[in-house]
């Protein structure tokens, strides 16, 4: 569930409305709840209580300082991709020791900045990377915690660019040799730690059904790892999906209840009940890295109408978001329901096209989608934006990024600024 929903006919970020908000900071502009990021993480959290376990949040969902320093405080840990996001991470309190570097292509100077702020494990993705990361840590005189990334060839049956854990995919390590690197890592590099495993099948998964499948077929790996080498940790991944079609309406408990248990979407509970007891007697302790679930519902992105554009074969509102302010839907397809922040009255339905300023065809936000109808100088909600969405954001046509809100109860704080043309030009000779 999240916190936005229609009060006195306008719609509410918790106690605050949107209409003020775009009226006073300008649009387009993101907007996040606090109270839905907070319930998101703990409702994960209390899923998994029946095994020792940490949730790592996947930063590169939703980086604002003041949203890592929110799950900061609620005890999280990190899954960062960047030597920037570590900086991040650390500049909103949050602790180095609770973090896990992932990513395909890590450089020497984040691989020392991240053995000098003295983080949890670095998650390598290949044999050569783990004997870069063994090299870069003896020139120190350090040793470098490591978890490899088994690749457990899972359909997660996702978008083609969201799915990470096929033999096709870049990422990770071929199931039928992961052993063998860990028998070699352990024989030969001497400035490794192993200290886990790690795994992730894909994002946006909206069925249990591959998380079972990937952790049944891992978990056997992972027990014998321990034996041998003495790992601490197997982190599962991320990847839970969260609900983009019908997202105003799934704000509500209505929603749900009114819901068969064959309709709906994956929940933390069916995840922990499916998972727990395949977990709970391995002695490992149990990494989760989700993102999009603990941000996605908790954002949207608020967009003034300009234009109506009327022709012979199709109409087009003009808004003024672009790609450049939310790239999912020219991207990867991804769908946001678009709503009026002032509720509609009249019912009246259109068919159109969603657009931005952005000198491409693909910018848009949908495409011959039916609509509540909203007119020129109207604003309208982007749902579900809260994750992948200003973290993707660019300076596309020269367009300053936009302004983030995080709203708590009745208080709604700017927790980025808007962007002035001269910081288009910052740095540039």
């Amino acid at each position: 569930m999240h916190a936005f929903s229609y009060k006195d006919g306008s719609l509410h970020c918790e106690e605050v409305d949107l209409a003020g908000l775009a009226a006073e900071h300008g649009t387009p502009l993101y907007v996040y709840s606090a109270g839905t990021i907070v319930d998101h993480f703990r409702r994960l959290d209390a899923a998994l209580a029946g095994v020792d376990h940490e949730i790592a949040y996947a930063v590169k969902a939703n980086s604002n300082l003041s949203v890592l320093r929110l799950l900061a405080s609620e005890g999280a840990g990190f899954d960062i991709v960047s030597g920037g996001e570590l900086f991040r991470v650390i500049k909103a309190g949050g602790d180095p020791a609770h973090c896990t570097f992932a990513g395909v292509g890590k450089t020497r100077d984040e691989i020392v900045y991240a053995l000098e702020q003295g983080i949890y494990s670095f998650n390598v993705e290949s044999e050569e990377e783990l004997r870069y990361l063994d090299e870069v840590a003896g020139s120190l005189g350090l040793v470098a915690p490591a978890a490899v990334r088994v690749n457990p060839n899972v359909d997660a049956k996702t978008h083609k660019y969201i799915s990470t854990g096929k033999s096709e995919n870049k990422f990770g390590v071929d199931f039928e040799r992961i052993s063998a690197l860990y028998e070699r890592a352990a024989a030969e590099l001497k400035n490794i730690r192993l200290r886990g495993l790690q795994m992730h099948i894909g994002s946006q998964l909206t069925s249990v059904d591959p998380f079972v499948e990937a952790v049944d077929k891992v978990a056997p790996l992972a027990a014998e790892l321990k034996r041998l080498y003495g790992i601490e940790f197997w982190s599962i991944g991320g990847g839970i999906g969260i609900i983009y079609k019908e997202s105003l309406e799934s704000g509500s408990a209505e929603w749900w209840e009114g819901k068969e248990a064959a309709e709906r979407p994956l929940t933390t509970d069916l995840y922990g009940s499916m998972l727990v007891p395949r977990l709970k007697d391995l002695g490992l302790r149990i990494l989760l890295e989700p993102g999009r679930f603990i941000v996605g519902n908790a954002g949207v992105l608020l967009t003034r109408c300009l234009y109506e554009k009327k022709g012979s074969a199709k109409t087009f509102k003009i808004v003024d978001a672009g790609m450049n302010d939310l790239i999912r839907p020219a991207l990867y397809e991804g769908h946001h329901e678009i709503v009026p922040v002032k509720q509609p009255a009249s019912g009246a339905r259109v068919t159109v096209d969603v657009v931005g300023p952005i000198c491409e065809s693909g910018d848009f936000f949908c495409q011959d989608r039916e609509l509540d109808d909203f007119r020129p100088g109207e604003t309208v909600a982007l749902m579900s934006a809260g994750a992948y969405g200003f973290v993707m954001a660019s300076n596309y046509n020269s367009r300053p990024l936009p302004a983030e809100i995080l709203v708590e109860g009745d208080s709604a704080t700017v927790v980025r600024k808007r962007q002035a043309l001269d910081d288009l030009i910052a740095g540039e000779l």
